[in-house]
């Protein structure tokens, strides 16, 4: 049975081709097997704007705007991990997890939150794609006052 989170980005992924038209072409510039660091050059923020309407069942990314279901994202890229707002109520697993939120911390939480924080309560599959992970940190980049 699929949690509504995930039944979500099934679809927002199902439609990432249609949404990015210049997909092949931005995984072409990346190259093969591209890193995060390839693929941050290519990322697209609006893609991940696209993207971040799965998170926002959860997520709030407006300046000052509410804790919900999961922290506001509003600012959190260079944050320290598990302490972005001081009204969210993060696991001591988040809590204890140890440096900041960068390309490298927030892809892997992407991917999969469970394997990057073993504990966490963030009831989320993860987004398999590389691509589509780099244009979502480009976008929670794009945040950062």
């Amino acid at each position: 049975m699929l949690r509504p989170a995930s039944a979500a980005l099934l679809l927002t992924l199902s439609l990432i081709g249609c949404a990015d038209d210049r997909r092949a072409e931005r995984l072409k510039a990346a190259g093969p097997n591209p890193t995060l660091e390839k693929l941050m050059t290519v990322a697209d923020a609006k893609a991940g704007a696209r993207l971040f309407g799965t998170c926002a069942a959860c997520h709030t990314s407006s300046a000052g705007g509410p804790d919900t279901g999961g922290p506001n994202l509003h600012g959190i890229y260079g944050q320290p991990i598990g302490q972005h707002s001081a009204r969210f109520g993060y696991t001591a697993a988040l809590r204890a997890k140890g440096g900041n939120w960068d390309d490298k911390a927030l892809d892997a939480w992407i991917a999969n939150p469970q394997r990057f924080v073993p504990g966490t309560k963030m009831q989320f599959s993860g987004i398999p794609d590389p691509l589509a992970r780099a244009d979502l940190i480009a976008y929670l980049r794009s945040l950062s006052d």
